[in-house]
């Protein structure tokens, strides 16, 4: 088989290399007789850290179509994707060397009637602990708990479940060697999550300065999905006719999103980049959240490593390594001082294979 020659700056060093595929593998080793593929600025494959492949707007989705929105965010140069919550078993997409890398969570777990129809696996208290331990073995290292979601009955963003049981779900995930995550948008639910062991936060807009500082300290990671914190605004006003406390809670929390996050960051948080792809959410627009997050007040390198170089060594995975598998984005400019260049990368390479460009 032929080696493959890549050549540009590397990112995040940022030293132009020549970059050898031998085998789906990347090696900076010379090779007699490469072929010489793409000249660019090489980055790292990038990562969705909060995606839902197999979620539509009303629950599970075709394996068509979930093959369909994988292949977007793989065009889109996601390469590593965090599935965080999912109707369907979509560890076939795992068996298929054109998609992307996929990490499984399984489905949300969340409260009876206390999320949207169709999404999670929905219990009552007594119920929790057997959830989690299921849906810790049915995944891959993760477990995604709904944190917070409006009470009906007292109208505003509530806690799913009481700090008792949130520590009980969190110990049983650990236990079976699963981290946890959770959606959260309000503050009321993370002092419980961050008290008791909670791995990662997914949204993270009820953060407040003396919760930044204990997540911080805990090595906690926030993924912010500021495209969905955009829509805070149309969810005020859709409920607010019977809800305005939930209204003016929505509201809050949109008009603070810009403290919050840049509060994370200044504090030494890790934060990652997510799409929140799924759903009412296209996919294929992790080019977008990165540029959201730019828009926030992060520095563009910051963002960009959120979704790649940094994001993988969180997760597990390489970037370009001698050794490591060949899963990369070639890009025309440096897409640190250019962010418009995501949206037309130049070659895709994932597991060895241009699979775009």
């Amino acid at each position: 088989m032929t080696a493959l020659r890549f050549h540009g700056p590397v990112l995040p060093h940022g030293e132009a290399t020549d970059v050898y595929v031998v085998k789906g593998n990347v090696t900076f080793e010379p090779q007699a007789g490469s072929e010489s593929a793409v000249q660019g600025w090489i980055v790292p494959g990038l990562v969705d850290a909060h995606c839902h492949l197999g979620l539509g707007d009303d629950g599970a989705i075709s394996v068509e179509e979930t093959e369909r929105t994988a292949l977007e965010d793989r065009d889109a140069g996601a390469l590593l994707i965090r599935d965080c919550g999912s109707p369907i078993d979509t560890r076939w997409i795992q068996q298929r060397a054109d998609l992307p890398r996929l990490i499984r969570m399984g489905r949300h777990i969340a409260r009876t009637k206390r999320y949207m129809r169709g999404y999670a696996d929905e219990v009552e208290p007594t119920g929790l602990a057997e959830a989690v331990a299921r849906e810790a073995e049915r995944g891959d290292g993760w477990v995604k708990l709904v944190g917070d979601w409006i009470s009906r009955e007292e109208g505003d963003l509530r806690p799913s479940f009481s700090i008792d049981e949130f520590a009980a779900a969190i110990k049983v995930a650990h236990n079976h060697g699963a981290k946890v995550t959770a959606h959260c948008f309000g503050r009321d639910v993370l002092p419980g999550l961050i008290e008791h062991g909670i791995d990662c936060i997914e949204h993270g807009t009820g953060l407040t300065p003396d919760l930044v500082e204990l997540v911080a300290e805990k090595g906690i990671a926030v993924v912010p999905t500021v495209m969905q914190t955009e829509r805070f605004p149309t969810f005020a006003e859709q409920g607010g006719a019977r809800f305005p406390t939930y209204a003016t809670t929505m509201t809050d929390l949109y008009q603070r999103r810009r403290e919050t996050i840049m509060s994370a960051f200044e504090a030494g948080v890790a934060l990652y980049a997510g799409s929140d792809g799924g759903g009412a959410r296209r996919h294929g627009n992790l080019p977008g959240e990165i540029r959201a997050m730019v828009e926030m007040g992060l520095p563009a390198e910051y963002a960009l490593g959120a979704a790649s170089w940094h994001a993988r060594a969180w997760l597990g995975f390489p970037g370009i390594e001698e050794g490591a598998s060949a899963d990369f984005v070639v890009y025309e400019a440096d897409p640190r001082h250019d962010l418009s260049v995501l949206d037309r990368p130049t070659a895709i390479v994932l597991r060895g294979n241009i699979v775009r460009g």
